[in-house]
């Protein structure tokens, strides 16, 4: 099922606003924010959100932290993001149950292990690790204890330990090895369950893993390059997923024509509310 018909160079970063009852979501390369039937352009590059209340979000641009309204669409920098390094930009990031905000930035251009995974927290930000190559899949178990990251191009997906004001604690171990598989964790989010659903870069799906790290089932797309799930709607068991075109030949655009769209499916799984994010 599409929820959005908008054809996304790179769409990415959907999240259900659980006061507003609205899914938003990024087209990177577009530089613009979406909402069903509305969207609002930026001068930078902007990737992901999280709420801060019923008319703010804090957004990810390519240079810093932004304060966003909703209603009038003005935007103002909160923190600086790797604003010393201008090839770089953000990528996929979420809020955390403690209130802080994960964010990953990675190489504007040519590949190249020049990113990092960074914590805002209550007006600090803070590198957690690096260098990262392609940042994704941040995501946080539901008792705020555990945080979920990946960085695309090792086949990852890792976990860490989190103290009790949500900053990790030890060393990451892995989580899910998606090595000598043609799967690419790219986004993912935890479920009231626990289980992770990561959308996977090339495989047209987002795959579901128990606590343990197991796949356990499997949900196609019409698209190749998912990008990013959310789960949404009155009651949580919608999930969205973002897609993105960029980068396909128009014979592989002509077997996925909605590559690039927002997609929506229904599940008998029942996802967290996103976390506010405290400035």
């Amino acid at each position: 099922m599409i929820h959005d018909l908008t054809n996304c160079l790179l769409g990415e970063g959907p999240m259900w606003h659980p006061e507003r009852a609205d899914l938003y979501w990024f087209d990177i390369y577009a530089r613009r924010l979406y909402r069903h039937g509305q969207q609002w352009q930026f001068p930078f590059l902007v990737t992901a959100a999280g709420w801060v209340d019923r008319d703010t979000l804090l957004i990810a641009s390519d240079h810093a932290l932004h304060r966003f309204d909703i209603l009038t669409g003005a935007h103002e920098p909160v923190a600086a993001l790797d604003a010393d390094n201008p090839l770089t930009r953000s990528n996929d990031g979420r809020a955390d149950p403690q209130g802080g905000f994960w964010i990953g930035t990675m190489g504007k251009g040519a590949p190249g292990v020049t990113g990092a995974i960074w914590r805002y927290c209550k007006g600090e930000v803070r590198r957690l690790y690096a260098p990262i190559a392609i940042p994704n899949a941040i995501c946080f178990a539901p008792d705020g204890t555990t945080a979920y990251f990946a960085d695309t191009h090792t086949q990852i997906i890792q976990r860490v330990r989190l103290d009790s004001d949500g900053w990790p604690l030890g060393t990451p171990e892995v989580h899910i090895d998606l090595r000598g598989t043609d799967h690419w964790p790219d986004g993912a989010v935890v479920a009231a369950d626990g289980t992770l659903w990561n959308a996977q870069w090339g495989s047209a799906r987002v795959a579901v893993y128990d606590a343990s790290g197991q796949e356990i089932a499997a949900h196609g797309f019409a698209a190749s390059q998912t990008t990013c799930p959310a789960f949404g709607g009155p009651d949580l068991r919608t999930l969205f997923c973002t897609s993105a075109a960029a980068g396909l030949e128009q014979s592989h655009l002509a077997e996925y024509p909605q590559s690039g769209c927002t997609f929506a499916i229904a599940t008998d799984t029942t996802g967290q509310a996103e976390h506010r994010v405290i400035l």
